[in-house]
């Protein structure tokens, strides 16, 4: 009977696995960053890739509708300086969205009300996605995830 028990299996791995060469990942991180999705595009995974563009440019146009503000790196008192490098690196993890919006002078100042408010939200956590579909696509590089 004591043959038929299995052992249990720790759920966090505390083996590390090293770092693959930079040429390996580098192409579809920067890919997934500057197209959302594009870094899956390039792996191969089309189906997702498509998935995470229509994510990520749909919030990130819904943001834009809804009169959204963009974030400025500027400095303040501590709180402040965080939300604003915070909101800062979280819509330039937009990729090429933000860059071609910014491009295209989009300077909506923050104005209150709701929907504007929702907006920023919208175009910040666009940028988050995207940040979880670079990773996503660097797992894939590195043959750590299929």
């Amino acid at each position: 009977m004591a043959a038929d028990v299995k052992t249990a299996v720790s759920p966090i791995d505390d083996s590390r696995q090293p770092l693959p060469p930079l040429q390996v990942w580098a192409l579809p991180v920067l890919a997934a960053w500057l197209i959302p999705g594009g870094g899956h595009f390039l792996l191969g995974k089309r189906g997702r890739g498509l998935l995470i563009l229509l994510s990520v440019a749909l919030m990130f146009f819904f943001g834009l509708a809804m009169r959204g503000a963009m974030f400025k790196p500027e400095s303040a008192d501590l709180l402040t300086t965080l939300i604003n490098y915070g909101g800062f690196i979280g819509d330039l993890a937009s990729g090429g969205l933000y860059l071609v919006t910014v491009m295209l002078g989009y300077n909506q100042p923050d104005a209150a009300g709701h929907v504007h408010d929702y907006g920023t939200k919208f175009l910040v956590t666009a940028g988050l996605l995207n940040i979880l579909a670079m990773v996503d696509a660097f797992e894939i590089a590195a043959k750590r995830k299929s």
